[in-house]
């Protein structure tokens, strides 16, 4: 089991950072693996991601989640059913300089991959930075 935390600052508005993120259909340009991402309305959404497993033949794997955009907390929290109670948030507050994001990310698994996870969601931040940022030139 295994509850993980980074941060990142990113140099946008906060208000640019949440709006860029609350688009669900971001999420590929973002997060390692991820390939897609079909929403079904409410906050169901299909996503494919390519992995590379230890022990299997490198896949395509497809399941359901869930992800809420909550506006007054300026937050994206997500999810996917199964065993290892995969949960977590990601929160935009404003940055120390003037049009800088502080983003932090929350996330809760039983499957306890700690290293794998830690660079995994450093990997995802960075991600988040690099794209946003990007798309603000």
């Amino acid at each position: 089991m295994g509850d993980y935390e980074k941060s990142i600052t990113v140099a946008v508005a906060p208000a640019r950072l949440f709006s860029y993120l609350a688009d669900v259909q971001h999420l590929p340009l973002y997060m390692p693996r991820l390939t897609s991402v079909r929403p079904h309305g409410g906050d169901q959404v299909t996503v494919t991601a390519h992995i590379d497993p230890p022990d299997a033949p490198e896949q395509d794997v497809t399941s359901e989640a869930w992800i809420r955009v909550v506006e007054d907390g300026k937050s994206l929290e997500w999810g996917a059913p199964g065993p290892h109670d995969y949960h977590g948030r990601l929160h935009v507050t404003p940055g120390e300089g003037a049009d800088t994001s502080q983003l932090d990310v929350r996330l809760h698994t039983e499957s306890a991959e700690g290293r794998q996870i830690d660079e995994g969601l450093l990997e995802a931040l960075r991600g988040i930075r690099n794209a946003v940022e990007s798309a603000e030139r």
